[in-house]
């Protein structure tokens, strides 16, 4: 099935990481097959919805730091669709969400997991951005105005963490799971497979802990963009779950 979802991107790390985590984006790329792919990752934001569209094959946004020369030498050489980034403009068109085209290449909220869904680098990859400061009902519309992109072969991805706060982030792997970050995400976990729109676009308000869980919300919106891009009545789902790592984080992953 081509139904859109929300996946976890893991950090710098998972480029070269073997897990049980990539072993799902593995499993994952195998079983979904589309013909290009829409992502709203969590690290290409811009007031404006902004589209990266070319046919050429993609650049490489290298925005960490720190980590070792290989993780700045990494490639994933796939192209754009300039004809889906047409499709995903008019879409947003048609509803009143402002939107434009301006390049930019693929960022750790892409390529680290791609290289493990699809590491043939065989399916364009059309970028989209995230605007952290919308009200989350109007991230939902986003996604809402692409409902149906995957009766034409395109897969819908939200990038991103449920959770995303490095004031709570401890340096243990294994550190035990915040109270606060496990009543968090099993909230919208409870919320996300009841597709309670109503509550979701409430979420900062009624969600326990909400404001120590996103403190900002980049990394949240694609959740919700990805949610409303799902079609009514089909039915939503955990993709993948784990234990939370690092005291907070955790990589829970979901298909609408």
């Amino acid at each position: 099935m081509l139904s859109p979802v929300f996946l976890a991107h893991g950090s710098p790390f998972t480029i070269f990481e073997q897990s049980e985590f990539t072993a799902f984006l593995n499993r994952f790329g195998k079983s979904v097959r589309p013909k290009a792919i829409v992502i709203f990752s969590a690290h290409f934001e811009n007031p404006i919805t902004t589209i990266a569209a070319t046919d050429d094959i993609h650049e490489m946004e290298y925005d960490y730091y720190g980590f070792p020369p290989e993780y700045y030498q990494v490639q994933y050489p796939v192209r754009g669709s300039a004809i889906v980034a047409s499709i995903v403009e008019a879409r947003l068109r048609k509803h009143n969400i402002p939107v434009q085209r301006k390049y930019r290449g693929l960022d750790h909220g892409v390529f680290p997991i791609m290289r493990h869904a699809y590491p043939e680098a065989d399916i364009p990859i059309v970028p989209v951005s995230v605007n952290a400061f919308l009200p989350a009902r109007q991230q939902i519309a986003i996604g809402e105005a692409l409902q149906g992109l995957e009766k034409d072969g395109i897969l819908v991805i939200g990038s991103g963490f449920l959770t995303h706060n490095f004031n709570e982030f401890d340096r243990n792997i294994d550190a035990p799971p915040r109270a606060w970050a496990a009543e968090f995400t099993a909230w919208i976990t409870e919320k996300v497979l009841a597709r309670d729109i109503e509550a979701l676009s409430n979420y900062e308000t009624l969600a326990p802990h909400a404001k120590k869980a996103v403190p900002r919300a980049e990394h949240f919106v694609p959740l919700l963009i990805a949610l409303g891009s799902g079609t009514p009545g089909h039915e939503a789902r955990v993709l993948y779950d784990e234990p939370i790592k690092y005291g907070s984080m955790s990589n829970l992953s979901y298909q609408f």
